[in-house]
């Protein structure tokens, strides 16, 4: 797989779709001051900055594993703390009140596992608050999965579904209930309002798109690939009277007190 890092500039072009499930998650939680919080999969720091207009004098650390997403965050919010570590492998010997993260577990392999890394994060008390989006329920993810079992791609991009990690309520009411004393779960279906269907593909270039692309050899298979998921996006998201296009997105949330 090729080693390209997360471009922040395309991802914050649709920054206000991707925020509003942070300040959905962020308002849910019910916890009177705080004395830290860890971000993980914090990206490029705007959703972090919901957790700090929440509790401005609460420390709080942003993680990813992307350098350029960091540095990123960095540069805009110079004041803060903010961490290259993969979560699913590395280790912080803090404990923190609030385990949180936004859009980011899908990408690290073995929820059960993870999920007692996060345990062992919390204090007693602490809270775990999660968001996932589910991709593979959307007629966007199932086109995306159907396009790369095509012949012409199968053997670049049959690993790709390996590194998501997506599970329903049930299965993660399973793994959560194992751990902790009260579980709050909720889905949300966000309609976003997008000015054409090549505004889809390219929000989901920078997400849900990007492995499967990373994995193809040449311009010319990516832009074949391309514009298959966007006949897809044309046939399962129509324009709109108005010329906007309708994009449903589910997403799944959380919150867990240990």
């Amino acid at each position: 797989m090729k080693t390209n890092d997360w471009n922040p500039e395309l991802y914050l072009r649709f920054g206000k779709e991707r925020i509003q499930p942070s300040i959905d998650l962020v308002t849910r939680i019910d916890f009177n001051k705080p004395r830290n919080i860890i971000d993980i999969g914090c990206g490029p720091g705007n959703s972090t900055q919901i957790l700090a207009d929440k509790w401005p004098n609460t420390k709080i650390v942003g993680v990813d594993n992307s350098i350029s997403m960091i540095e990123k965050a960095k540069k805009d919010y110079p004041n803060q703390e903010w961490i290259i570590m993969d979560a699913g492998k590395d280790k912080l010997n803090e404990k923190f009140d609030i385990v949180f993260s936004n859009a980011t577990i899908q990408w690290i392999p073995d929820h059960k596992n993870l999920f007692n890394k996060f345990y062992n994060m919390l204090k007693e008390g602490g809270l775990l608050a999660i968001q996932i989006p589910l991709f593979f329920d959307m007629p966007l993810g199932k086109s995306i999965a159907a396009i790369a079992e095509n012949e012409k791609w199968a053997h670049l991009t049959k690993e790709v579904t390996d590194l998501f990690t997506i599970h329903n309520s049930i299965t993660y009411y399973d793994y959560l209930s194992e751990l902790y004393q009260s579980i709050e779960m909720w889905e949300t279906n966000y309609v976003h309002i997008m000015e054409s269907q090549e505004s889809i593909l390219k929000m989901i270039s920078s997400t849900g798109l990007r492995p499967y692309l990373e994995k193809l050899d040449n311009k010319n298979d990516i832009k074949d690939f391309e514009e298959k998921v966007l006949k897809g996006i044309k046939r399962d998201y129509p324009v709109q009277k108005n010329g906007n296009v309708l994009f449903p997105f589910n997403r799944l949330f959380f919150i867990a007190k240990k």
